[in-house]
């Protein structure tokens, strides 16, 4: 006996009280979940239904999930992206059912909101739990507690569960387009030129478009260029339309950016070597190589070990405009015609442009807009003299005069082709008139 030789009434109930709070620790650390899968049901099927939703809520509406994917790279866990109240959501729980034996696993799950979330209440978020090491989980629940019936959670499957060999070189992530996005010239002039660098994929996070660019979009879809992801974040929250909050009420900035850019990631993680990260009103110009996969090979040639490289954005101003390539059958296409477009806004003293990146997906953790939060390898800034970004759009210094502007006409040495390109698209989807 533990307590054996102890004559004294005081020692007695010491050594009692010793041994029931040993007990009653032993029993709470055997309740309480932990950060590894625990078994909790065994013998049983995997019912739930499977959530086919781009984003699902759970319930009590303070959590969203987009989608969990399998990333073993520092240990074999299941990555989920979601948006998350970043006060609110304290504890979330993974349940994985594993069909080869029927058992059912919980694992506590670590949340992880994205240190940029620039003062919403809601976030970028990962949920990473641990999986079962005797089994490869092919779906997931996630749920506020550890308790509970498997049977009433939607289902996630987990995407890249097996290593493919890559489809594309470059993939293009454009996050998000909603306010009923009609500018139709430009996207397809943007949507051409990735192609002559050397883009085959395009994922469109998109909320909203007009008519007109439904029409676009079908044709690329049909192509095989581009993969339309449905984004209707203003049906689960109160959205901002810009990155900056403002405490006027609303959820999240920018419709979610920042999650979509990090579920892109993640997508194409597995079957891109590349993922550029930009706008389709932006576009980057090598200036000493003739398409991006020679700009890259160089740059990597330059820089090993890096998997981040991040370009100047420079704007052209869409209200200064050249009379060269005024073609007059794209004037009844709504949108800007980029190759007019060639005059540039000076660096402005004391304010560093912002940047977009080329990225290698599977060395990045996490990122944000204009740079990574967390990744495997070192970011590289690549030099203006190298590439720069073309990003035609309302300018940001104001009204200079067009003396103050600097010509730039790299755009012009892809003219030719571009324009074959463009025209061919305008007649296919009988956009253009013909003269």
């Amino acid at each position: 006996m533990l307590c054996a030789g102890k004559k004294s009434y005081f020692a007695a109930a010491v050594c009692i009280m010793t041994v029931t709070s040993m007990l009653a620790v032993s029993y709470l650390k055997l309740q309480r979940p932990s950060h590894q899968p625990k078994v909790i049901q065994e013998g049983r099927r995997c019912r739930g239904k499977i959530a086919i939703s781009t984003i699902t809520p759970l319930e009590g509406n303070k959590t969203f999930i987009i989608s969990p994917y399998f990333d073993d790279r520092e240990s074999k866990v299941t990555r989920v992206i979601g948006i998350v109240h970043h006060e609110d959501v304290k504890q979330l729980y993974c349940w994985f059912c594993c069909q080869v034996n029927g058992k059912i696993y919980v694992s506590k799950a670590k949340i992880d909101v994205h240190s940029d979330r620039f003062g919403f209440p809601y976030g970028a978020t990962d949920i990473v739990c641990s999986e079962p090491k005797n089994c490869d989980p092919t779906h997931v629940s996630i749920h506020q507690s550890p308790y509970g019936n498997i049977d009433q959670l939607p289902r996630f499957e987990i995407k890249n569960r097996k290593p493919e060999t890559f489809s594309v070189d470059f993939t293009v992530c454009i996050s998000a387009m909603f306010g009923n996005y009609n500018n139709v010239l430009q996207f397809i002039q943007s949507m051409e030129m990735y192609k002559i660098l050397g883009v085959q994929k395009v994922v469109i996070y998109k909320n909203n478009c007009s008519h007109l660019m439904e029409k676009v979009l079908k044709f690329y879809i049909e192509e095989g260029t581009v993969e339309v992801i449905p984004w209707p974040i203003n049906s689960h929250l109160r959205v901002s339309y810009s990155w900056r909050f403002l405490q006027d009420g609303t959820h999240i900035g920018y419709y979610g950016q920042i999650t979509a850019l990090n579920d892109c990631i993640y997508r194409n993680m597995e079957r891109s070597k590349f993922v550029v990260l930009n706008d389709a009103d932006e576009i980057i110009l090598p200036l000493k190589h003739p398409d991006w996969k020679t700009m890259m090979n160089s740059l990597q040639k330059q820089n090993p070990g890096a998997s981040v490289f991040l370009f100047e954005n420079h704007i052209f101003p869409e209200t200064v405009s050249s009379h060269t390539f005024n073609i007059s059958s794209w004037n009844t296409v709504p949108g800007v015609n980029i190759l007019q477009h060639v005059y540039k806004e000076p660096v402005r003293n004391k304010v560093e442009n912002p940047r977009k990146m080329i990225v290698d997906p599977r060395k990045v953790i996490q990122t944000s807009v204009h740079s990574v939060l967390r990744a495997f390898g070192k970011s590289v800034y690549v030099p203006v003299d190298v590439a720069l970004i073309y990003h035609c759009r309302k300018g940001l210094q104001g009204n200079l005069p067009r003396e103050s502007l600097i010509r730039d006409t790299t755009l012009w040495r892809y003219n030719s082709s571009l324009i074959t390109n463009v025209n061919k698209v305008l007649s296919q989807t009988m956009l253009q008139t013909q003269n």
